[in-house]
């Protein structure tokens, strides 16, 4: 296989008529790394794949792969290869002439571009599957057979749109890990466009949140799940309350704020001033009910809502000014001092577990 590139995005916009779909983004994407565009439809992560891949034309800005500026290069002369949504496999070819299209584009002979693409089929363990047509397998195997077809130009990056989402729930699970162990095997650069964050967790050793064109964050996925950067991303992420309000000062390390016709809490952080606004983040499985909170640490609300989930047991809270508050417990502790819809219970949580988040300049 050739080497992995580094791939490098700068200030690249994409404009359609009067519509930004991406907009200014700069993204250092190391050489060999497995990196997951996430955000919601819409968001721009599939525009900047296509850019990327030079299957879209970019509007302003860069694309450099490893020390080439490919931002005018035409597909095929980039280095890269892409795995589209559909799969795009030929109903007439059978596997081998599929996986062997692109050589033959570029002139290769019948019998070297056959043996190097059932050398492919091999390394994707559908060898056996060769002298078929694509009707005559699995979703699964169809998109093996994909990932062959781009693999045999000895990409440097290999670019996947949404390449599970077409897949049933155990199947995606089980092409996640050989995704994984596939990239992790060949050591080129993996660019893998999802809206499912469990994927972008499970795969990726950078995630990209991406949000109205812009990045919000691009983080290793532990520094996305444990210290989002932004309300929208603690918010996508769907692993910590978000709680907004105005500031009223500061003490001791922490930053006091008051939240629109509720509580006065408090968060870790420094140098905001009196009146600005301020988003927070709280952990949902690092809060505890039941235990009165130190000042600022917590607030008493109503049990809305209650969701057994096995080992957990989720619990909606609503206080004043507070609405739909998430807590995560262990379900041994919830089942010890368990309560009812409609219960008033305190809620707390320590100073390390409120952090304050950062804004995108609009």
């Amino acid at each position: 296989m050739s080497k992995a590139a580094e791939i490098d995005i700068v200030s690249v916009s994409k404009v359609y008529g009067t519509t930004t779909a991406v907009e200014a983004i700069s993204l250092k994407i190391p050489a060999g790394t497995y990196c997951c565009l996430l955000g919601p439809s819409g968001c721009g992560k599939t525009s900047t794949l296509r850019m990327i891949a030079g299957h879209e034309s970019i509007s302003s800005g860069d694309v450099r792969l490893g020390n080439t500026v490919v931002t005018d290069l035409p597909p095929a002369r980039r280095g890269t290869a892409m795995m589209f949504q559909s799969y795009a496999l030929f109903p007439h070819l059978d596997l081998i002439d599929n996986v062997a299209f692109s050589l033959k584009m570029k002139g290769v002979g019948k019998d070297e571009r056959r043996a190097k693409a059932l050398d492919m089929l091999k390394l994707m363990q559908m060898e056996a599957y060769a002298p078929r047509r694509p009707a005559q397998l699995s979703g699964g195997q169809q998109q093996r057979v994909a990932l062959a077809r781009a693999l045999i130009t000895d990409p440097e990056a290999l670019l996947l749109d949404e390449p599970l989402s077409a897949l049933d729930p155990f199947l995606k699970i089980r092409m996640r890990a050989e995704l994984k162990k596939l990239q992790t095997s060949l050591g080129i650069t993996f660019v893998h466009v999802t809206h499912s964050q469990e994927e972008a967790m499970a795969l990726a050793d950078l995630i990209v949140v991406m949000n109205e064109g812009r990045i919000e964050q691009a983080a290793h996925p532990r520094t996305v799940f444990e210290r989002p950067a932004t309300a929208f991303v603690a918010r996508f992420m769907g692993d910590h309350n978000v709680v907004s309000g105005r500031v009223t000062g500061s003490h001791d390390g922490m930053v006091v704020f008051d939240v629109p016709g509720g509580a006065s809490l408090a968060a870790s952080g420094q140098g905001r001033e009196a009146g600005e606004p301020i988003d927070i983040a709280i952990r949902t499985d690092h809060v505890r009910i039941g235990e009165p909170p130190a000042k600022g640490l917590g607030f008493t609300g109503i049990v809305a809502n209650i969701e057994y989930r096995g080992s957990t047991v989720k619990l909606s809270v609503n206080g004043t000014g507070i609405e739909d508050f998430t807590v995560i417990v262990d379900d041994a502790d919830f089942f010890a001092k368990p309560v009812a819809v409609g219960d008033a219970v305190p809620i707390a949580w320590d100073a390390e577990d409120a952090i304050v988040l950062g804004r995108l300049d609009s």
